[in-house]
């Protein structure tokens, strides 16, 4: 009876701030809601949240290139949020289509956006908010970050510079060489591309890190960076390219399939550059795998099965 009363009091007051509950019927289950982040010049976002108290992580979950303002593709395609029920806490912001979860250098010049994007202050924020809220569980008192995509690249570029506030980064499927030939170019066109396909207007990424001869893109380039790194768990994982199971959508899997060579080769180049800065990784390379969400949810539960969320 009491447990009863409890659990309608949290309801009435989650009900009351405007933030839902899913799975409030014991006191060991997780909680789902939703909180938003803003300033940093931006408009604001929402933020998708799984927790449950005693959890002994939490991980900022960071989408793709296409994500959309409305939920982040950790909510939208996965079941990553469940990982809240056995140890790890999940936060995904939404918003960023095309940003890298950067701090750009101007406003995007082809299109009326009206505003520039500061992805690393955006980031800064939700890290601020979760310490108020206190999660920054575990140990270490740090937290996790892991992204797919453009998103895996974001999250060992801020684990490299927050070392204060990070103690895991995991690249999925990143783009983790933008020294390589050609590599810089092809940014360029997929941010016009991605713009585009939103309807919003193409991207400029000289907007973003300037033209591809400024430092600002070794400054986020983790191939570089790998020795910034050092001190922290990092794993890097990349799927062969080779249809699986989860390859259900042929035009989808089409697509990813050259993507995912590129992230593969991308990612063991880092590996690389990790080995020979004297930096230690985990690596996840399994036999199949296309860039796509059905593969780096099961990338993001092996990484739990195997321990790595975990203090050391």
């Amino acid at each position: 009876m009491r447990h009863t009363r409890i659990t309608t009091l949290i309801a009435v007051i989650a009900a009351a701030l405007g933030v839902g509950i899913v799975g409030a019927g014991t006191a060991d289950a997780a909680v789902y809601r939703r909180a938003t982040l803003s300033g940093c010049g931006m408009p604001a976002t929402p933020v998708d949240m799984w927790t449950r108290a005693g959890n002994y992580k939490t991980v900022i979950a960071l989408s793709g290139l296409r994500v959309t303002a409305s939920a982040s593709g950790w909510k939208l395609s996965t079941n990553v949020g469940a990982m809240a029920d056995s140890g790890v806490n999940v936060v995904a912001p939404a918003g960023g289509l095309a940003s890298f979860y950067t701090d750009w250098n101007a406003r995007n010049s082809l299109s009326n956006m009206g505003y520039r994007y500061r992805w690393t202050c955006r980031l800064d924020t939700l890290v601020a908010m979760l310490d108020r809220q206190g999660l920054d569980v575990g140990p270490r008192h740090k937290y996790a970050i892991m992204g797919i995509s453009m998103g895996g690249n974001a999250a060992l570029i801020y684990g490299a510079y927050h070392h204060a506030r990070i103690s895991h980064a995991f690249s999925m499927s990143g783009y983790l060489n933008l020294s390589a030939p050609g590599m810089r170019e092809a940014i360029r066109l997929t941010l016009l591309d991605a713009g585009l396909e939103a309807g919003v207007g193409p991207f400029n990424s000289d907007d973003m890190w300037g033209p591809p001869w400024s430092t600002r893109w070794l400054d986020n380039d983790p191939f570089v960076q790998a020795p910034r790194l050092r001190g922290l768990s990092v794993r890097v994982a990349a799927g062969s390219a080779i249809w699986g199971n989860r390859d259900t959508n042929i035009s989808n899997s089409l697509k990813g399939t050259p993507l995912e060579v590129l992230a593969q080769a991308q990612t063991r180049a880092f590996e690389f550059a990790a080995n020979r800065a004297g930096l230690p990784i985990t690596a996840d390379y399994p036999r199949v795998g296309t860039h796509s969400w059905g593969y780096w949810e099961e990338m993001a539960w092996r990484a739990k099965s195997a321990g790595w969320f975990r203090d050391r």
